[in-house]
């Protein structure tokens, strides 16, 4: 449906609301301090409810899992189960921040409770506190000395903090950037194409090697077949992006002249048989019909490599039609978590990782998409134009920023080839909504993701006059429609992953803009695809707890 649009479509204010509700304030309905007295009915009230929310859990509908268990809850806040399930739900919506307080709560009424120590470790892990869950894991296995499955579990998160510091000190003593690595390899014939090969073949030009179309149409056919590329033509692709990443500043200014129309996709994580569904409703890159991809392409699904390939060849191909956000899974220690290390290890090795890992680093931060017609329709009186009366739309993978004063210029000017954000600054909080995300109060309030702020409509409001923005198009979070309309209009989250690792059950979206600014939202359901699991590559046997 279309923003400007005055037929039968439902309504914009009617989509999808957040992927579950708040959670209670923990001190309201934990009465250690003023106990008071459960009654049998409460008790079986709340059981009931907990029954409910068991079946919606069964059946992927975490949403309204939560708010069944949270109704639990509020009946009776002294069944530890309670909380612990809540917490295994939040962790299926990735609301890690609020699923670590409800296994800490459990803790608190059953110090031993197992479970509750687990699911809290799972959550330390997610946000990348690697000994907090070591510690957990070993309060496991202090109560259950048998479970070999902890164990393990302990000493593969052990290995990847001593993996982790040593890749540090690799770092600090220093490498040469991969890219000229590659390129010296290349030269001294130490990356050659086998004789062997029978796939698609790029095409030699003077002795360089160019893109097509016929050569990209051929690569879909053969990562069908489930056949990998070779390691020179996955650094070709690679390094033939690289060469207009490197020359983009933070913020990339895309015009949409008149006849033009610009797709904005949200997170796709390495899901390639729905990005190809995909990019059959979007078109392929040209003169007429732009892409813009908001970041996350990969990670969590297990074709990561097929998906990063197939944008990185279009950009290399129609470099001023096709556009790429980086997203909070284009870095290491994102990839290193959640299957795209062990992938791009496994299919074409460890050289070829480094050079995926440093390319990410000059992958854009932000988008910003203008109009070149004025508006028409309905928005016209309400929207927040430039001064020459277009609307324009600031696409970024994360949020807004957790303070006021943030301009356009200041991300533009944001230095991050060869960087890794961090987890503070303004380069985190443009990449990553687990600093930043919207939250329906006004002001800034803790996240749900256990990191960070959220920013509310106000905040919205100021930023986008401030710097003439008709709206922020952001990703990063799971929508049940696959996109969601917030902050009276002005922020739209666009989620690109239908049945997100395999099992949420959320359509995919994307966001279709013209000449005069006017939004389209096409939604569509999960593609079939081959019998493997998310994050099959994942090393050390993590892939099930970070499900």
């Amino acid at each position: 449906m279309s923003d400007s649009s005055t037929s039968s479509s439902p309504s914009l204010a009617g989509s999808t609301p957040p992927s579950s509700l708040p959670s209670p304030e923990i001190q309201t309905l934990s009465l250690a301090d003023t106990p008071r007295e459960i009654s049998d009915a409460d008790k079986a009230e709340a059981a009931k409810l907990k029954a409910e929310a068991n079946k919606a859990f069964v059946a992927h509908d975490f949403p309204n899992a939560a708010k069944y268990y949270s109704l639990a809850i509020e009946k009776n806040p002294y069944d530890a189960t309670f909380w612990c399930n809540r917490a295994a739900t939040r962790m299926k919506l990735e609301e890690h921040g609020y699923a670590l307080s409800d296994a800490s709560e459990a803790i608190r009424l059953d110090p031993k409770y197992t479970k509750a120590y687990y699911r809290r470790a799972t959550c330390h892990l997610q946000l990348m506190k690697h000994q907090l869950a070591v510690a957990d894991f070993k309060k496991v296995l202090s109560l259950e000395p048998k479970n070999e499955t902890v164990r393990a579990q302990l000493v593969a998160t052990q290995k990847m903090i001593r993996k982790i510091e040593f890749e540090k000190a690799i770092e600090f003593e220093g490498e040469k950037n991969p890219v000229d690595r590659c390129l010296e390899i290349i030269q001294e014939g130490g990356c050659d194409v086998d004789s062997g090969y029978a796939g698609p073949k790029l095409e030699l030009d003077d002795g360089k090697y160019k893109i097509t179309e016929e050569f990209i149409q051929g690569m879909i056919e053969w990562f069908k077949a489930g056949k990998f590329l070779p390691k020179r033509y996955v650094w070709e692709i690679v390094l033939g992006a690289h060469e207009h990443f490197a020359k983009d500043e933070s913020l990339v200014n895309v015009d949409v002249p008149e006849g033009v129309t610009i797709d904005v996709i949200g997170d796709v994580h390495g899901q390639f048989y729905d990005v190809l569904n995909l990019y059959s409703l979007t078109g392929t890159p040209s003169e007429n019909h732009y892409l813009l991809m908001n970041g996350d392409l990969v990670d969590r699904g297990s074709w990561s490599i097929e998906v990063i390939l197939l944008a990185f060849a279009y950009k290399w191909l129609y470099p001023r039609f096709m556009f790429i956000n980086r997203g909070n899974h284009e870095a290491k220690d994102m990839n290193r978590t959640y299957g795209f290390e062990g992938e791009a290890k496994h299919k074409h090795g460890e050289q070829s990782y480094k050079l995926f890992a440093h390319v990410f680093t000059t992958l854009p931060l932000a988008t910003l998409i203008s109009a070149t017609k004025p508006p028409v329709g309905k928005e016209v009186e309400k929207a927040i134009v430039t001064e020459e009366g277009f609307k324009r739309y600031f696409v970024v993978h994360g949020g807004l920023f957790s303070k006021d004063g943030v301009t356009l210029d200041d991300i533009r000017k944001v230095s991050r080839v060869g960087q890794q954000p961090g987890t503070s600054g303004l380069m985190c909080e443009v990449r990553s909504s687990t600093v930043t995300y919207p939250q329906e109060a006004p002001g800034r309030g803790p996240s749900k993701r256990g990191v960070g702020i959220a920013f509310g409509p106000d905040v919205t409001k100021r930023w986008c006059e401030l710097n003439k923005v008709a709206g922020i198009i952001r990703s990063h979070e799971v929508r049940q429609d696959g996109y969601q309309i917030e902050h009276d209009g002005l922020c739209t989250t666009v989620f690109s992953a239908p049945n997100y690792v395999d099992q949420s059950g959320n359509k995919g979206a994307f966001i279709r803009i013209d000449s005069e600014g006017t939004r389209e939202y096409i939604q569509f359901e999960a593609s079939p695809h081959p019998p493997m699991k998310p994050m099959a590559y994942l090393q050390g046997g993590m892939a099930s707890m970070m499900m």
